[in-house]
């Protein structure tokens, strides 16, 4: 038999939580001393315990985790019940920490109000070219909604490459368009030849551009956003106007968690004003 003290620490919870657990019924202990009225718990009440605070991790009221475990919940269904909320978590955080990366750029963007170096931007005409692609919808075209959904689309789009009798001609490009459920994410990359295999893949002529206002962008494309804002301003102060999403080349974006040494040409088609 434990002390509430030792039985806390055992279960990795306070001792005032185990007061309130006692008090609500929920866990009481396995002995009170009649004469001093200390509580005394037995090893075989942890798993009880560890069901307990799993189910409230994952949302539950008290008075649900008792019904619960009135109910008896088995192993396996808390196991499952937990690994889901485990993937909840962590679609949060991953969430979370995107925004945090745009709160971030744009307090970045603020700073460098009227102190950002300025960049080359260079107007030229793009030539069709043939890509392979695959596509699916973003809730948006902020960074936060784009990079969880272009990212496992260039995973699979290499790995049905690998497998479809194509050859890599030039460069990826991703582009996008406007459809009533968000932004048709098109993750592209430039090939030649013919299909040989059972793909998703599919082959898509991409329409040249008479007239592209382009610049190169270093680094993550989270941080693309000082690259547009000097962008901006070049179309405006000479005279052109854009109603399109820009096309982003991969010039050099090697594989890894480290992107500072990416290197992307946006290429933003225009017209006179």
């Amino acid at each position: 038999m434990f002390s509430i003290g030792d039985f806390a620490r055992l279960g990795l919870v306070s001792v005032r939580m185990l007061r309130h657990y006692d008090g609500i019924g929920l866990l009481p202990p396995a002995h009170v001393d009649d004469a001093t009225g200390y509580r005394r718990y037995a090893a075989g009440q942890l798993p009880r315990l560890n069901r307990i605070v799993a189910l409230r991790k994952l949302g539950f009221t008290l008075n649900q985790v008792a019904e619960l475990l009135d109910d008896t919940v088995s192993a396996e269904q808390l196991h499952g019940m937990l690994r889901l909320r485990r993937a909840e978590l962590a679609a949060q955080v991953a969430a979370d920490s995107a925004r945090l990366a745009q709160v971030e750029f744009r307090l970045r963007s603020i700073e460098r109000e009227g102190k950002m170096p300025s960049i080359d931007v260079t107007l030229k005409e793009v030539p069709p070219v043939r890509v392979a692609e695959l596509t699916a919808v973003a809730a948006s075209y902020e960074p936060e909604d784009i990079g969880p959904v272009i990212q496992p689309l260039y995973a699979r789009v290499e790995a049905e490459l690998a497998r479809s009798g194509l050859a890599v001609s030039g460069p990826g490009i991703a582009y996008y368009e406007d459809v009533s459920d968000g932004v048709l994410v098109h993750a592209a990359v430039v090939v030649s030849g013919a299909i040989t295999g059972d793909v998703e893949l599919r082959l898509v002529d991409l329409p040249g551009v008479e007239l592209a206002a382009t610049a190169v962008h270093h680094g993550p494309m989270s941080e693309s956003g000082p690259t547009y804002d000097q962008m901006a301003h070049w179309l405006a102060e000479n005279g052109y106007r854009s109603g399109q999403y820009a096309r982003e080349v991969s010039l050099h974006c090697p594989p890894g968690v480290d992107q500072r040494g990416w290197v992307t040409e946006f290429q933003i088609p225009v017209a006179r004003d």
